[in-house]
């Protein structure tokens, strides 16, 4: 059900150069002599120095040509950038100007609320709330006019729900409505509140207060399935029914990362790193649904959810779980 941290940056040692995007935006990775460039694809920008970038390179290099074409399924796509360190402000400023440079729009997941994960594999976040509250002001202001669609703290609102006493559920959800409020000053901000999965709070009238309480009348709607495998029919028919619930008129965006092979149902911890999982529909605002604003590829593909399954720290790029989820890939 949580959402694993994911990183900004190469998380393990990989050998290859990422590389730079190309005219039009298009992401080119290094590799073999010849190598076919990464397509960034639809209307979202595809950052090219991520670990699957550079993942393909280095298997590309080294003869592993087939693996290079399958985790290449991953590198083209736009994936959301995790916010989740101190002083945000400059890398929110430097993704909103590539990806405006490449006539694309960019998605960034606010990720630092206090007792982030209620203290499990992506524990962290801000000291307090003061410090919360300053650091949503740097992201905001990073943002400046540039557009861009951003995920506000995956998590925080089910997890509360669910019982977590490390936070105070008060203070957390004026920190998420500040959160909302400050960054829809921002002209070109898209602005979406986390509500869990269709799985987690399966009655979604008890969501209906908390998200009120955290801003979602300010939000332009609500995201639903990070880091999660339930499928997008599941979703979507989920979504509607808390639009509904929240009284009609609220758009969401459904994380599609990795729910091509619908949830796991094997065993404990069915969000962790689940076997037979695999790459879901390709970001795109193309939905069909009017209601449905985009799928987007929140959490990034092949980063493990936490140390379960023999996965390494959550955030972690983890190589042979990628090529599983792109081996298995039916429309990617």
């Amino acid at each position: 059900m949580r959402a694993a941290l994911a990183t900004a940056t190469l998380a393990t040692a990989l050998t290859g150069t990422a590389g730079a995007a190309g005219p039009g935006g298009t992401a080119r990775t290094a590799g073999a002599a010849g190598a076919p460039p990464v397509q960034a694809a639809g209307e979202f920008w595809v950052n090219p120095d991520t670990p699957a970038a550079r993942q393909a390179a280095t298997w590309r290099e080294s003869g592993r040509t087939s693996d290079a074409l399958f985790v290449e399924r991953i590198a083209r796509r736009a994936q959301a950038e995790w916010l989740h360190k101190e002083n945000p402000g400059d890398l929110v400023r430097a993704r909103v100007d590539e990806a405006a440079a490449a006539g694309r729009t960019p998605v960034l997941v606010a990720y630092f609320v206090p007792h982030r994960d209620c203290g499990d594999y992506s524990a962290g976040g801000a000291r307090d709330a003061d410090r919360y509250r300053a650091w949503i002001d740097a992201f905001a202001t990073g943002l400046g006019t540039r557009p861009a669609y951003v995920i506000v703290e995956p998590d925080a609102v089910a997890q509360q729900i669910a019982g977590c006493q490390a936070a105070d559920a008060s203070e957390r959800y004026g920190l998420l409505a500040h959160a909302v409020a400050r960054l829809k000053q921002q002209p070109g901000a898209k602005v979406y509140l986390d509500a869990g999965n269709a799985s987690w709070i399966p009655d979604e009238g008890r969501l209906v207060e908390p998200l009120r309480l955290a801003g979602i009348a300010r939000a332009d709607g609500f995201a639903l399935n990070v880091s999660n495998y339930r499928t997008t029919a599941e979703s979507t028919e989920y979504g509607h029914r808390l639009a509904r619930a929240l009284g009609g008129g609220k758009h969401f965006v459904v994380d599609t990362s990795r729910n091509g092979n619908g949830a796991y149902t094997g065993g404990d911890k069915p969000w962790c790193n689940p076997p037979g999982r695999a790459l879901g529909t390709p970001p795109t605002t193309r939905t069909g649904d009017p209601a449905v604003d985009a799928y987007l590829w929140v959490k990034r593909p092949g980063e493990s959810d936490g140390t379960c399954r023999g996965g390494p720290a959550a955030g972690t790029w983890w190589p042979e779980y990628a090529l599983g989820l792109a081996h298995r890939a039916r429309n990617t």
